[in-house]
């Protein structure tokens, strides 16, 4: 697994804190400068696979509840990539096929996954389904850099990690994703989370924004 260093000590304490005053407002300032900046350049994106998404009948973006900072719930937008009920539909997926099982198991993703709509799979693996989530930063619900944001069930996978995990705000992009990303298991995903959440910092967060690109050019998303 690649890791890429933000400056974070091995081992160290979750309540432990390296740039306290960039947690406590600079970092939510960050975030506002740059998505507002960012804004002109991904809303006609965003309106642009909108409108072919929603030209196949399927409707344009999604939204599916995900856990916060503090535990606060809340809908996590993208451009929809499944087809409609596609959790419902999960459990036959998994039923009728072992090795999907086991792979959902390990990774909570499926390479081939059916549900995937057309052209689904390109905007997943380019994170462009994404691009949504720049309204969740400006509503404060996200970071542009954080954990994976994740389901109630998915953190009750954490184990004691998911402590850090409700410290901060999940993000946009992450440590999990320049590491890696769809190639990781959850449990290294998870780890990453944990590792991240326990001391952000700016020149972390510049390091990981500046790898994101590179990742997303690389078909490893699923």
């Amino acid at each position: 697994m690649a890791f890429i260093d933000i400056g974070i000590r091995q081992g160290s304490d979750v309540h432990a804190r390296r740039a306290p005053l960039y947690e406590r407002g600079g970092k939510r300032v960050f975030d506002l400068a740059v998505s507002l900046a960012l804004l002109p350049l991904i809303l006609p994106v965003i309106i642009v696979l909108y409108c072919l998404v929603a030209s196949t009948g399927q409707g344009g973006l999604y939204a599916h509840p995900r856990v916060g900072r503090a535990g606060k719930v809340f809908r996590c937008w993208k451009i929809r990539t499944m087809v409609p009920d596609a959790q419902a539909a999960l459990p036959a997926i998994l039923l009728a096929r072992p090795d999907r099982a086991l792979e959902w198991a390990l990774y909570q993703k499926l390479t081939k996954d059916p549900r995937v709509i057309p052209g689904g799979h390109f905007l997943r693996r380019t994170g462009l389904d994404e691009l949504p989530q720049i309204w969740n930063v400006l509503r404060g619900d996200m970071s542009l850099v954080g954990p994976r944001p994740v389901t109630r069930a998915e953190l009750h996978s954490y184990g004691d990690a998911r402590h850090a995990y409700q410290r901060v705000r999940p993000g946009v992009t992450g440590l999990w994703q320049v590491s890696g990303r769809g190639i990781l298991l959850f449990a290294e995903r998870a780890s990453l989370d944990e590792r991240y959440a326990r001391q952000p910092s700016f020149m972390g967060d510049l390091k990981i924004i500046a790898r994101t690109l590179p990742v997303l050019l690389r078909p490893t998303g699923y």
